[in-house]
């Protein structure tokens, strides 16, 4: 089943091309920020709810006709895997992998849906698309083992983790506003099947940049739950960004960004520069600068 947004944080249903507003027959409320479906998942929302939605009673709206929304516009927490993929690790001359690198955090004000813009800060710093898969939590996990990992999983999306490449922490260069499209909508985990042999391309200008198949990981996705969950209590709701292919390239003003994931659906936004800075007109480099030459 595809669980979609709309304005009005609307929680619909998607079944083929028709969209089914269910928001309310859900027990639970939109949050301030989170959108409907992150309450309805922090107080156990199951698949099984959901198969029994009497979604004949719901209106109905052609998806061609609807703009969707992230699907979680602010997830408890953004958890994304550097290096988990050999090709790309080659493309940025790393030396280490996920396995060394371990997990790091994004800030979940960074999201945004389908349809919005990224909005590039620096005239003159690159910024990359990063296609990837991302993985919705369901349950409540510390310290799983890989063999149960899945069971946590509610479902899946795309998400593009962009990035700037400068010389700040990762979490600094992948967590500015917009810099997590996220959607077109959450798919549960049943109606994916293997997440670990789904293929992925991303185009940027109507060029393909990246395409690979999930079973290209590192850590697959039973490992990388795994794993995380070994670092910190993750959350339903919370999202895992599980790492990009080769294939990272610069945006420019008014690229249009088109990642698609099988068995998943299509995410598309496009870049702006619009109040895009210089690098060195940033906040604390002035003075940086000025402290250095007056000492």
């Amino acid at each position: 089943m595809k669980l979609a947004v709309l304005d009005g944080d609307r929680a619909v249903v998607v079944i083929d091309s028709v969209v089914y507003d269910v928001t309310d027959q859900l027990p639970t409320r939109a949050g301030r920020h989170g959108g409907p479906w992150l309450p309805w998942l922090e107080e156990g929302g199951t698949v099984e709810q959901l198969q029994q939605l009497d979604l004949s009673s719901c209106p109905q709206q052609p998806l061609d006709d609807v703009q969707l929304k992230a699907p979680l516009s602010r997830p408890g927490k953004i958890v994304a895997a550097p290096v988990n993929y050999l090709d790309h690790k080659v493309e940025m001359s790393e030396q280490k992998t996920i396995a060394e690198y371990g997990v790091f955090l994004k800030a979940n004000t960074s999201v945004i849906g389908p349809g919005e813009q990224i909005k590039l800060p620096y005239t003159d710093k690159r910024t990359d698309q990063e296609g990837e898969l991302a993985i919705v939590i369901g349950r409540k996990a510390r310290h799983i083992g890989v063999d149960e990992a899945l069971d946590y999983v509610f479902g899946y999306t795309g998400v593009l983790d962009i990035t700037v490449r400068s010389t700040e922490d990762r979490s600094t260069r992948k967590s500015f506003d917009t810099f997590t499209p996220l959607g077109p909508w959450i798919v549960t985990s049943d109606e994916v099947g293997n997440a670990d042999c789904l293929s992925l391309q991303c185009w940027v200008d109507g060029d393909l940049r990246q395409d690979t198949n999930t079973s290209e990981l590192i850590f697959d996705v039973a490992a990388l739950v795994a794993y995380a969950s070994s670092v910190m209590t993750l959350h339903p709701g919370d999202v895992i960004a599980t790492g990009t292919p080769a294939g990272v390239g610069p945006l420019q003003d008014g690229s249009p960004v088109r990642l698609t994931i099988e068995n998943i659906g299509t995410l598309e936004v496009t870049a702006t520069a619009d109040k895009a800075i210089a690098y060195a007109d940033r906040p604390g480099a002035r003075q940086e600068v000025r402290i250095l030459q007056d000492g």
